[in-house]
Formats: C-alpha cells, structure tokens, sequence
C-alpha cells in the first residue's frame, strides 16, 4: 500500500543580524542553532589561535557559546558588531583559561609532542622543530619565561610586562634575544 503524503521541506531560516539579535534576546533555540551554524567555526579559529589542542579548544568553544546564551542581554550593538562581540568573548575565554592554574599544570604534565605548538610567527624558528619547548627550556630563565608566554601560551607583549612587572621594551628585547639563542641551538 502506497503512501500519498507530501512532504514539505522548510526553508532554511536566515536572519539579519537586528533579527538574530532580537531572536536570540527572546531565547529562540532556533536562533540559537542558526548562530552556532553560522559562527563557531569562525570563533573556533579565534579560540585555537591561543589553544592549539584541539579538544581543550573544542571545550573552550561551547563553554563561549553558553556564555554568549547567558549574556546576549547584556549585547549593545552601538558598541560593536555582534561578530566582534562574540569574538571578545572567545578571546577572553580562552585567555583565561590559558591563564588558569589547571592549564599551568597540564602544560607542566605533558610531553612535547609534535604538532602541539605554534610560534606566533613561523619565519622566526621553525615551528615543526622536534622538541622546540625542550629547547626553550635551556635557555636563561628570563628568555625562557618570555618565550613560553608569548609563543607557547599566546600572550601579547604588553600582557607578559604585566604578568612578570617589567616594561613592554624589556619584554621585545628579551625576546629577541631568546630567539637569537633559539637559532643558534637550532642550527648547531
């Protein structure tokens, strides 16, 4: 026995970014689903940029979309774009974690393995080098600090002078010169 049903297939909803916010503002689930569709590869980019590892990242991810869900009242839209919004919420999550003692002490745990680091800029050193931390780790303790801050945990210049109490120029030297001393070991 044949069926005569006609099925109908919805549209897929679309919005503008007034109606998203509005949508989203009136805690539509669907909104919702259309806004992770359409940002969290975007925002995963931004949040894997400071977490390479890529379930931290993942979990990092859906920790900034429950927090954009808890705080879209409190988005402003003459103060920026909702993407920029979002964007500072990945930013800062993510740095906080980096900041937190648990990752501290999981980056202290785990070996070096390939492919877990990423240099801020690959003309500089390598970043496929085999055991690359390992070798940051020979150096003064003053360069090695910078460097895990700045390449390994994605801190900017101006947040290590604060992190460590030295001034930003101090911080730039330092890192020359651990990268100098990085290059030299390299090439041996």
């Amino acid at each position: 026995m044949q069926s005569d049903r006609i099925i109908i297939l919805k549209e897929p909803q679309t919005y503008t970014e007034q109606e998203l916010i509005a949508a989203l503002k009136l805690r539509r689930e669907e909104a919702f689903s259309y806004l992770y569709d359409h940002y969290a590869a975007a925002l995963n980019g931004v949040i894997r940029n400071i977490i390479p590892e890529i379930h931290t990242a993942t979990d990092i991810l859906q920790d900034v979309f429950v927090k954009i869900w808890k705080q879209i009242d409190s988005y402003d839209s003459s103060r920026a774009g909702l993407y920029t919004w979002m964007f500072t919420i990945a930013r800062t999550v993510a740095i906080d974690y980096v900041r937190s003692r648990g990752w501290q002490n999981s980056l202290r745990n785990s070996a070096l393995t390939e492919g877990n680091h990423q240099l801020a800029d690959n003309n500089i050193l390598p970043s496929d080098e085999p055991g690359l931390r390992k070798i940051v780790h020979t150096l003064k303790e003053e360069h090695k600090t910078v460097l895990e801050l700045a390449y390994f945990q994605g801190y900017t210049q101006a947040e290590i002078a604060g992190l460590i109490n030295i001034p930003v120029n101090t911080v730039k030297t330092r890192i020359r010169a651990a990268i100098l001393q990085l290059k030299k070991k390299i090439n041996r």
